[in-house]
């Protein structure tokens, strides 16, 4: 009888909290998602992340790092903040030092929050386009 009571509880809460979350609209902002496909890809990602922790004002700024394959080329990373490109470079087929290229994808992105944060509108500037 007893465990009859409980699991009628725990479908009544279960139940409750279901209806109570799908009339609440969930916000995720401040991530960093990793679109990358190569080792390279995936190391750029990790060092930008341990960067991206200590960006401050992230909060409602979402980057995402994409990364696709060029033929006969290496691939090309994109990174993104709010579906807006602001940081594009090629890695080769080789391993080659990333320290530069992550530290200089940090740089924009912080600029871009910057931007972001003091943006204006302005007529003459496209949806996609930076002041």
């Amino acid at each position: 009888m007893l465990a009859h009571v409980s699991s009628i509880l725990i479908a009544w809460f279960l139940l409750t909290s279901i209806q109570n979350t799908s009339a609440e609209e969930i916000l995720l902002s401040g991530l960093l998602i990793n679109n990358s496909i190569s080792r390279q890809g995936h190391e750029f990602a990790i060092q930008f992340g341990q960067y991206w922790r200590d960006i401050p004002n992230t909060s409602g700024n979402n980057v995402r790092v994409q990364e696709i394959v060029v033929p006969q080329a290496g691939t090309k990373l994109t990174v993104f903040m709010n579906n807006k490109a602001i940081y594009q470079t090629y890695l080769g087929r080789r391993q080659t030092p990333l320290k530069d290229k992550v530290e200089s994808a940090v740089l924009k992105t912080v600029e871009a929050i910057a931007t972001a944060s003091n943006a204006q509108s302005s007529p003459d500037l496209a949806v996609d386009e930076w002041k």
